[in-house]
């Protein structure tokens, strides 16, 4: 038996850019079955010969300046296994699917990936996220926040195939965002968040690339540049003693659960989970729901006075504190600091590409519910208690995450030294 077919190099060429991908397609079967491989190098258009499906002699090509001899002979293995598969299914007297030539090619390739090609990307980006939120125990605002990069890969890149995946896809994303004038930082975390999954993917043989472990970026503002928003201890004492009229009685809930995360660094998410079992004579005990780790949490007065102050009171899955959705939360805690009054102003820096944006805000319009728990942090850091020990109840394994926070305490505690030199 003789398969006759038709194997051809190709460039995907990109508008405005002066080099392409090359690509590999093979014909059969009277070119009813197409596949198509990724040479994984990228060549200069100018310096491509189609007559010879070479690239020129003594040419260098990409950013890397890769030598044509080098790229050359990787075109050279191409044709050889291409053959190669030919021959096997002519010995096997039979005409291969696509499935069954992509599957022998990549084989012989190295690429030892299971074939699960029934599955676009959006399948295998949907088999990953219900896999992960289920082993991680993922929050709502984790598949909020990967639901958004599925919807945005769809958009920008809606022929995406991880068999031929390069860096240039996930720079095309980044560009596309670039545009909509997202944040640098937002940026960033939506490439971590694709690289996951690209681990996923390859630990589950859906992917055969390394770009989870090579594609790497450097954006402008994606380190901390902002002082993270808490309040001060004076302005947490006030707001816990603060009288709120029966005509706002909705906020005193809200102020005291906002209290008690800054009393107890809880997370919102896990106070939300916080029932009366957890609850023991001088502590609480908490199974973080973003770690999954278990931390004994010690009691201070304050906090304790708000626990006692609900606790003849039942609430929904045997609650200790009244509880509503986050959301909901966050709003109205921007209106309970503004009833406090905390209107200093914050300049927050972001940058989009390049470009520095800055804005004014009145300190009430950034408090949230994580603010109770830098709250805690920068609080117990200026009482002097030592950061090792406020780890313990934070649950922060890296030490590098204080160091913000230690910084915000050292510039608290100089400022507060000048006030001998004022008195003399």
């Amino acid at each position: 038996m003789n398969i006759k077919h038709i194997c051809q190099f190709l460039l995907d060429k990109e508008q405005g850019k002066p080099d392409a991908k090359l690509r590999y397609r093979v014909k059969w079967n009277h070119n009813k079955s197409i596949v198509a491989f990724n040479v994984g190098y990228r060549v200069d258009v100018d310096k491509w010969s189609i007559e010879a499906q070479r690239c020129k002699s003594n040419t260098t090509h990409g950013k890397k300046k890769i030598a044509a001899n080098i790229i050359n002979r990787e075109l050279q293995r191409f044709e050889q296994i291409a053959d190669d598969v030919f021959a096997f299914f002519e010995l096997n007297n039979r005409i291969p699917t696509e499935d069954e030539y992509r599957s022998e090619f990549n084989k012989r390739n190295g690429k030892n990936i299971v074939e699960k090609n029934d599955k676009t990307f959006f399948d295998i980006f949907d088999t990953f996220m219900e896999d992960t939120a289920i082993r991680k125990s993922w929050t709502e605002t984790t598949k909020k926040r990967y639901n958004i990069l599925k919807n945005k890969i769809i958009y920008y890149i809606p022929n995406i195939n991880l068999a031929t995946l390069t860096e240039n896809d996930l720079v095309d994303l980044m560009k596309a965002l670039f545009e909509e004038k997202q944040h640098n930082t937002t940026i960033a975390k939506r490439i971590s968040d694709f690289k996951a999954f690209l681990r996923w993917a390859k630990k589950n043989k859906y992917y055969d690339g390394d770009l989870h472990n090579n594609f790497s970026i450097k954006l402008k503002g994606t380190e901390m540049i902002n002082e993270p928003i808490y309040l001060s201890w004076k302005e947490l004492i006030y707001l816990y003693n603060l009288h709120i009229p029966e005509s706002k009685h909705y906020l005193e809930r809200v102020r005291d659960i906002f209290c008690f995360l800054c009393f107890t660094s809880l997370r919102y998410s896990d106070f939300k989970n916080l029932s009366k079992s957890d609850v023991k004579d001088d502590y609480i005990v908490v199974v973080t729901q973003k770690t999954v780790e278990g931390i004994k949490i010690e009691l201070n007065k304050y906090s304790r006075a708000i626990l006692d102050k609900y606790k003849g009171v039942k609430f929904e899955n045997d609650g200790v504190l009244p509880v509503i959705s986050q959301q909901k939360m966050n709003d109205y805690l921007k209106e309970l600091a503004e009833f406090a009054g905390f209107n200093e102003l914050k300049k927050i820096v972001h940058f989009s590409n390049n470009e520095r944006i800055e804005n004014i805000y009145p300190k009430y319009a950034l408090i949230t519910t994580h603010c109770g728990r830098r709250t805690f942090v920068v609080n117990s850091l200026f009482l002097g208690i030592p950061a090792e020990v406020v780890m313990k109840w934070t649950g922060h394994v890296d030490y590098n995450a204080m160091k913000p926070y230690i910084k915000i305490v050292d510039e608290l505690k100089e400022t507060s030294m000048r006030k001998f030199d004022e008195k003399i």
